[in-house]
């Protein structure tokens, strides 16, 4: 399921944000969006979290485990391409070594997200976009860094959320940069965003999951209507979105 307006006003009350800052590591994270086009969480295998977990007593295979961080694949696939092999060794060590979901949540840290163990806040991740970014603010409200993201301090909560080799990426900087362009700008229409993501689900092709009704998205909306019998209209609003909902297959 999508993003709701609901769900993300609670998480900016609860973290004390308004919506840019929750857009603004959205963006940097996934790109705004939670899910693969095959409908499965958005995720990153981390080998070298693999390899402490596991004492790296799986080494020999260097693509799921090893010292140095990398090794990553050029698609969401092969991303669970290496999952799949590492949980082959040790499922939990696995899941836990993986970061998830909108906010690209680490499973080791399942218990800062508010979940008992790693299974159930993978069972959280395939729920909802809803559930993922709660598990993203509880995270956030457990670890402190809701203080740096409301003070918009990017380098401290850049090295609290992305580790201590932020600068690397000018993570601090890109966040600055998206927030700022965000607060100045238009913030993602969620019955846009929602509809993108369920045409792509479909196997229409919207474009990006942005929230922004360009060409693409109603010429991918207009093929849906015209295959579902609908008439054509080129806005999306909340009886578009259910009727997109209702044809996805379970």
């Amino acid at each position: 399921m999508a993003l709701s307006s609901d769900g993300l006003a609670t998480v900016a009350s609860d973290l004390g944000v308004h919506a840019p800052e929750i857009w603004a590591v959205l963006t940097i994270e996934t790109n705004g969006c939670g899910y693969l086009p095959d409908r499965r969480p958005q995720i990153r295998y981390e080998r070298h979290i693999f390899h402490r977990l596991t004492q790296g007593q799986f080494d020999a295979d260097a693509d799921i485990s090893n010292r140095s961080l990398g090794g990553y694949g050029l698609t969401g696939s092969q991303e669970y391409d290496r999952l799949a092999a590492a949980m082959a060794k040790d499922r939990i060590a696995a899941l836990e070594s993986a970061s998830w979901g909108l906010g690209q949540i680490m499973g080791e840290n399942f218990a800062a997200a508010g979940f008992q163990g790693v299974e159930e806040m993978v069972a959280a991740m395939l729920q909802s976009e809803d559930a993922q970014l709660v598990a993203m603010g509880d995270f956030l409200a457990a670890t402190k860094l809701r203080a740096s993201l409301q003070a918009h301090d990017w380098t401290t909560f850049a090295r609290g959320y992305n580790g201590p080799n932020f600068a690397i990426n000018r993570y601090d900087v890109c966040l600055n940069g998206e927030f700022q362009k965000l607060s100045a700008g238009v913030l993602p229409d969620l019955s846009v965003r929602a509809a993108q993501l369920y045409l792509t689900y479909l196997g229409f092709h919207p474009g990006p999951v942005d929230g922004i009704a360009g060409q693409h998205t109603l010429s991918a909306l207009a093929q849906f209507q015209a295959e579902v019998g609908m008439p054509e209209a080129n806005m999306i609003d909340e009886d578009t979105v259910a009727r997109l909902r209702i044809a996805l297959p379970p």
